[in-house]
């Protein structure tokens, strides 16, 4: 008997991946973007995606659109946004801003889950943003649950994905029951100055992203985000298990039936060879200095690869990184490689939604090493699935904020992006004369 896990604020799905991945069944994810539902949808077919706000939710609502009524909920895990700033005079948690946070505890409770996980940014540790931790551990020892303390920051690198990326991890269970500790690094950053001589160093960009392809020598990925191949270079141990070539690449999760010679997420993107020619005299391991993108370093580990923003704050795309050996911006497959997504984990087919869905996602190994803490915590035996998984309509991977919004029954939620695409797309043209006419003075 598999222990049950509920995902909320579940994104793409690197929590529900590595809570699978350490022995958990799924059952409900729960996210308000339904772009993101779709692409959960697609990878883990055996959850049911509630495409819905936590304000409306409650436990038994859940429960009932999972099909779990009755059943004992093991772990509810997340990532709540929030801001966590005190005002003068009132609780952090009263703070408008953070009331999701609020929601995310009343689930906990009224889910009765024996154990969760909730996790944010490092910046809740620091400064004034402490006091809003204080109010959160005080919130759940309101509502039955002792958390392991004190709370730590976990850094993906240290648990074998080739990204420094550090997450504010909380770990409780009800009281009476035994707390999950903390998971022990595993690997050192590589690159950087040992901590423990015990330790092994991580993967590096080049073992993560060195086998596969250049997209740029695919002339469809101009137009698609996918190419049936077989130029794959050989792959360090690192990319054979994201690859699925290893002994044992599933872990404790359902294998999934996937095209192995099908490289993904891998739309072109179109530079100036102006562009061209800064990321080529760019150094490894430094930033551009015009784009103020960072080049990989093909011997260490990547920056932190984030979303930028959603299409309510104005879909803002934060930059992704100069690859150390192509003079261009690294794929989404290469993004999802250095966060430790295997290759039959798909993304949107648009660059835009894919990158904020790696940027918003937990790093499935580091989120593997967590599960398996809770695992050991609830004394349950991991156990593998005897079935294999059927991944979903590939039209999941296509849907427009529209599109998915009508599929889930929900209004879509509110975006800057198509009024400001007019706009862009005239600024780009405007780029596009001054860039030609720099080339004619140049020669």
């Amino acid at each position: 008997m598999r222990p049950i896990g509920i995902d909320l604020f579940a994104g793409a799905g690197g929590l529900s991946l590595g809570f699978e991945q350490a022995g958990f069944d799924v059952k409900a994810a729960v996210e308000i973007d339904p772009v993101h539902c779709a692409v959960h949808e697609f990878n883990f077919p055996n959850t049911k995606v509630i495409s819905e706000s936590v304000e409306t939710l409650t436990g038994k609502k859940i429960r009932k659109l999972a099909g779990i009524e009755g059943k004992p909920i093991d772990c509810v895990f997340g990532g709540a946004p929030c801001q966590g700033f005190s005002l003068i005079g009132h609780r952090a948690l009263e703070d408008p801003r953070n009331k999701l946070v609020g929601h995310f505890v009343k689930l906990v409770k009224q889910l009765d889950s024996k154990c969760f996980v909730f996790e944010n940014v490092k910046g809740l540790t620091v400064g004034k943003h402490k006091s809003f931790l204080d109010e959160l551990v005080h919130e759940f020892d309101q509502a039955g649950y002792e958390c392991r303390l004190k709370w730590q920051v976990l850094n993906a690198a240290h648990f074998g994905t080739p990204q420094s990326r550090e997450r504010f991890i909380l770990l409780g269970a009800k009281k009476g029951k035994t707390v999950p500790d903390y998971p022990q690094p595993i690997t050192n950053i590589s690159g950087r100055p040992k901590f423990d001589p015990e330790l092994d160093y991580g993967p590096s960009c080049h073992e993560a992203i060195g086998d596969l392809p250049d997209a740029d020598r695919f002339e469809s990925l101009t137009e698609s985000d996918a190419v049936k191949t077989s130029r794959f270079n050989e792959p360090s141990a690192y990319a054979a298990e994201l690859r699925c070539l290893t002994n044992d690449p599933w872990h404790f999760g359902y294998p999934r039936q996937w095209e192995p010679g099908l490289l993904t997420s891998s739309a072109r993107t179109q530079h100036t060879e102006i562009s061209r020619r800064r990321f080529r005299e760019t150094e490894e391991g430094k930033v551009e200095p015009i784009s103020r993108f960072f080049k990989l370093p093909s011997d260490g580990v990547s920056n932190t690869l984030r979303a930028g923003t959603d299409g309510a704050r104005g879909a803002f795309t934060s930059p992704r990184p100069i690859h150390y050996r192509y003079p261009r911006c690294i794929t989404v497959r290469e993004m999802a490689r250095l966060h430790g997504f295997p290759d039959w984990f798909r993304l949107h087919a648009t660059k835009w939604h894919g990158a904020r869905q790696i940027g918003n996602a937990v790093p499935p190994p580091m989120a593997r090493a967590i599960a398996e803490k809770v695992i050991e915590a609830l004394g349950v035996a991991q156990n593998k699935p005897e079935k294999s998984l059927k991944l979903g309509n590939p039209r999941l991977l296509t849907l427009t904020l529209s599109e998915a919004s009508a599929s889930y029954g929900i209004n879509p939620p509110p975006s800057r992006r198509d009024r400001k695409s007019g706009a862009k797309k005239r600024k780009q043209e405007e780029i596009e004369v001054e860039l030609n006419a720099l080339r004619v003075a140049n020669g």
